[in-house]
Parts: structure tokens; sequence; C-alpha cells
């Protein structure tokens, strides 16, 4: 056990039903084929749109590592950290936009968009989903603390991706 109580990030449903809305309106004008709100610590927060069937407790993980793993890269280079990631595959790309300190807006796109359509709108909805989702225009979002065992469900999911 950690030891130390964390805190995550509280979600009402009408919190929901609207960056849902945003995340729909987002997909509609970008053409992304899926639009995912992913908490740093990995839990998926609300999905919209399609893609190929994939296991979304999966893709959450592995997100949030790759933007803990960033955030040391830009550390390096003495920077903050970095706001935007994107990978480019083949068929596919995603391309993961921190919106606040704490959620990560991930977008999965293909060869019906440009990335420039997603940089465009993501930057806007992301601005929108932070006004939604923090208190007063705050960075520090409405948040719980979580029991000790917290951190080693999280440590011990991600060592089973990886094992």
């Amino acid at each position: 056990m950690s030891g130390k109580n964390e805190s995550r990030q509280v979600f009402y449903e009408a919190d929901i039903e609207k960056v849902d809305k945003l995340l729909n309106e987002f997909l509609r004008q970008s053409k992304a084929r899926c639009a995912m709100l992913i908490d740093r610590e990995g839990y998926m927060i609300t999905r919209q749109g399609s893609t190929r069937s994939f296991d979304n407790d999966t893709i959450s993980a592995l997100v949030a590592g790759s933007f803990a793993a960033t955030k040391e890269m830009a550390r390096l280079l003495g920077e903050d950290e970095f706001s935007v990631l994107y990978h480019q595959g083949k068929c596919e790309s995603i391309q993961m936009t921190l919106v606040g300190e704490r959620i990560l807006l991930t977008v999965i796109f293909d060869e019906a968009t440009t990335l420039g359509m997603v940089r465009l709108y993501a930057k806007e909805v992301a601005k929108h989903l932070a006004n939604e989702l923090y208190e007063d225009g705050e960075s520090a979002p409405r948040s719980c603390d979580l029991g000790d065992d917290f951190s080693d469900t999280a440590k011990d999911k991600l060592e089973s991706l990886f094992s």
C-alpha cells in the first residue's frame, strides 16, 4: 500500500452529457472517428464515436503512460510538459491533447480527415471542455480522495498489460 491518498476527478451525469455533446460536435466538424476523455491516471471518462475494436482499459492506460513518459522527456528539455502528442500510423493516427492539468482528449482518426483539421478543432474543444469540467475556470478539477489501495490497483493493471 502506498499510504497516501490520491485525488481523483469527480464527474456528474450532467457533466458527462455536456461533454458528450461537445465530443460529438467535435467529431462531426473534424471528421475524426473517435474521441475519448481519459484522466492522467489512465481511467476512461467518456468515449464518443467508433473505431476498430480495442479494450478501453488498455488504451486508457497506454495513453496515460505515454503522457507520463513524454512529460519526463519535456522536463529533460527544459519544458514543463508537452500539451499535445501525435502518433501517425499507416491507416489510423492518434492525437492526445491535455485539457487542464488532469484530462487527456484522445482522438483517433484516419485518412477521412487531416491532422490540421483534428488539431484545429481539438484546440477549440479542449477550451470548451476545460470550461465545462473545471470549477470557475481554475486548473484544478472537482475531486475526491481515493482509498490507499488506488495506486496499487492502477500499478497492478499496468503491470498486467506489459507482462
